[in-house]
């Protein structure tokens, strides 16, 4: 399998003296865009920058969102919430089946199963008592190991181990004490839930190793089936997200919830008037103001933030659990395994150049080598495990990081599905040679369809990119069969 498609480079894109420069990885035909690129410099401006923001592959801009996707942006002494998603820990994960690739039959089976535990639309039922939404906040995965019966060992393969200590920030009574009441009954709602869109379900087999040392220490062999599954964070990361910003993307239903929770946690607990002045300025204003690091409002959202990535960590990984036991109760086999679970809409505390930064990234995820993870892990030997997904029509990669991450701000883009669709539309990209195809099952009692598969050519051209630039080490190569969304 040739990573060579296009030539990849880091391109350096003179602007006004006014903006800074991104360092933009794109490479030969698949160019940032210049229209976007200019939205995030001029977004940039008066940043406290810890480094230059960083463009990755599939750099592209959502219109309900301030800033564009595939991006990393390092700040010294502010928090600049706009700079991710409203809603924190939406991720990816990668799971290993012990079991023999299916028949279609056993596949649909398999499919109608996940519907019934996820339906969509959602029938609005609580999974989680209050206390135990308060949990998830607090201790993360672990909450979720226990309830739904994970092997505590596996959380080593969840960013941060799925669980951000909130102590340093005020720790879980902080949170208690302030957070509304409906906020915690909200959150009680849909958790671990999946849904269409650009969330999906995917059957898929290892059909290439390229690294076999990483591959073994991760798990992952050639001919094995994989379960990977892209989920968001939860009601509650939605919650806090817009708490404390006013956002583009507020939809009805959170907008007659913000109406209630944000005057309730901003203004009915304010202090002074000079408090609440600054929480007007900062939350109610037009405007997405920062918020400074090291302030009383800053520690808070910080402490809030950091709730949100825990209770994301726990939706997710209950929503594993589920997968896990569908797969094996349908296809037979052993239990799964998780490979990795992966974020990428995150803000977090980091080292930048030495210096204590906040780095935010919005649909790129983490990729720390081996030398920053915990020791005694997987990962502290591999460096930690990136996907990187195609679409349902081509191969996705799992990688690990690549001894220049830092260059990026130790990130990598989350997927390549617009340079995919760029290369399909232009010609780049054709019908796999081979014929093969993708059953799609859709959230209906529809007979699934057959997509035809593309090539590989836009897949490889955004790994090529990281790859080349040390950013990543592709380890394996996995091709769909059949996929929920």
């Amino acid at each position: 399998m040739d990573l060579t498609v296009i030539s990849a480079g880091a391109g350096v894109h003179p602007d006004a003296a006014a903006a800074p420069t991104a360092r933009v990885f794109d490479g030969p035909g698949m160019a940032a865009d210049e229209a976007v690129l200019r939205r995030l410099e001029m977004g940039a401006v008066g940043l406290d920058l810890a480094a230059p923001p960083v463009v990755l592959p599939d750099f592209h801009h959502k219109r309900a969102m301030e800033m564009p996707s595939s991006i990393a942006v390092a700040t010294l002494g502010t928090i600049r919430p706009t700079f991710t998603s409203s809603s924190v820990n939406c991720g990816m994960a990668l799971i290993a089946l012990d079991c023999d690739r299916p028949a279609e039959r056993a596949i649909g089976e398999f499919y109608r199963a996940v519907r019934e535990r996820y339906p969509y639309p959602t029938r609005g039922g609580r999974e989680l008592t209050r206390d135990e939404v308060v949990a998830s906040a607090v201790d993360g995965a672990r909450f979720a190991a226990e309830r739904w019966g994970v092997d505590s060992n596996e959380l080593e393969r969840i960013e941060e181990g799925g669980r951000v200590d909130l102590e340093q920030w005020g720790g879980g009574a902080r949170l208690r004490r302030e957070m509304p009441a409906l906020t915690w009954q909200l959150a009680r709602l849909r958790f671990g839930t999946i849904g269409p869109s650009n969330h999906f379900v995917e059957l898929q087999e290892v059909e290439e190793i390229l690294d076999p040392e990483m591959a073994e220490l991760l798990g992952v062999r050639e001919g094995q089936m994989t379960l990977q599954y892209h989920a968001g964070g939860g009601v509650l990361t939605g919650e806090i997200g817009h708490l404390f910003q006013r956002r583009r993307d507020t939809a009805r239903v959170m907008r007659a919830a913000m109406a209630v929770q944000k005057p309730l946690f901003h203004l009915a607990t304010s202090r002074s008037a000079a408090q609440l002045r600054e929480r007007m300025r900062l939350y109610f204003a037009k405007g997405c103001a920062p918020v400074e690091l090291d302030s009383d409002e800053g520690q808070r959202l910080m402490l809030a933030n950091a709730a949100a990535m825990n209770y994301g960590y726990a939706f997710r990984l209950a929503t594993y659990g589920a997968l896990r036991s569908i797969a094996q109760r349908v296809f037979g086999g052993e239990m799964g395994r998780l490979i990795v679970d992966s974020p990428h809409n995150s803000i977090y505390e980091e080292q930048v150049g030495g210096r204590r930064a906040v780095v935010h990234r919005h649909n790129s995820c983490r990729a720390f080598p081996a030398s920053q993870m915990p020791e005694g892990t997987v990962f502290a030997r591999t460096g930690q495990a990136v996907l990187l997904p195609g679409t349902h029509r081509t191969s996705s990669y799992l990688a690990v990081a690549g001894d220049r991450s830092a260059d990026s701000l130790h990130s990598a883009c989350h997927g390549a599905g617009t340079v995919i669709d760029q290369f399909e539309k232009d010609g780049r990209s054709v019908l796999d040679p081979s014929g093969r195809h993708t059953l799609r099952f859709r959230y209906t009692d529809e007979d699934p369809t057959r997509a035809p598969h593309l090539d590989d050519n836009g897949v490889n051209a955004a790994m090529s990119v990281l790859s080349s630039h040390r950013i990543v080490r592709p380890v394996a190569r996995m091709r769909p069969f059949a996929v929920l969304h």
